[in-house]
C-alpha cells in the first residue's frame, strides 16, 4: 500500500507539471489524483502561471519521501523538493526567469492522501514550507 501511495503522489506532481506545461490543458489529471483543498491548491497554482502566460522548465528533484499509513484508505505523506534547477519561462518571449539558488529553492511538502474506491491514492491536502530546515543540502 505505500507503494501504491508513493506512486500516485509522484503522478499528482506530474499532473500539475502537465497542467501547466500545457500538456494536459483540461487538468484532467489534476482531477484524477487531487481532491478537495489539495485540487483547489493545484488549479490556483496553474491558474497563476496562466494568468501570467508562463510555463515551467528546468528541474525539480523529489527526496526524503516518507509515507505513514494511517488506515486502509487513509496516509500522510512528507517529502523534499529541491526546486533550485526548476524555473518559471515567458511564453510569448521564452525568456527564463533564472533566479539565485537560497534556502527558499528546497521546499518540504506536508500531504494527506485518501485512496478512493477505485484504488487511487488522491491527494486531500497539502501544506508546503519554502526553506524548511530538513529539506536543505
Amino acid at each position: 500500500m505505500k507503494d501504491a501511495a508513493l506512486a500516485d503522489s509522484a503522478e499528482r506532481m506530474r499532473a500539475v507539471d502537465a497542467a501547466i506545461t500545457g500538456t494536459d490543458p483540461k487538468g484532467e489529471a489534476l482531477a484524477y489524483y487531487n481532491t478537495g483543498k489539495a485540487l483547489e491548491a493545484a488549479l490556483s497554482w496553474v491558474a497563476q502561471f496562466q494568468k501570467a502566460d508562463a510555463t515551467i522548465t528546468g528541474e525539480v528533484r523529489y527526496y526524503d519521501r516518507k509515507v505513514m499509513l494511517k488506515s486502509k484508505t487513509s496516509a500522510s505523506l512528507t517529502f523534499c523538493a529541491d526546486e533550485s534547477k526548476g524555473f518559471s519561462k515567458d511564453e510569448k518571449t521564452h525568456k527564463i526567469a533564472k533566479t539565485p539558488v537560497t534556502k527558499n529553492g528546497y521546499v518540504l511538502y506536508n500531504t494527506r492522501l485518501d485512496k478512493n474506491s477505485d484504488g487511487v491514492w488522491r491527494t486531500s491536502q497539502i501544506i508546503s514550507a519554502r526553506g524548511a530546515a530538513q529539506c536543505q543540502p
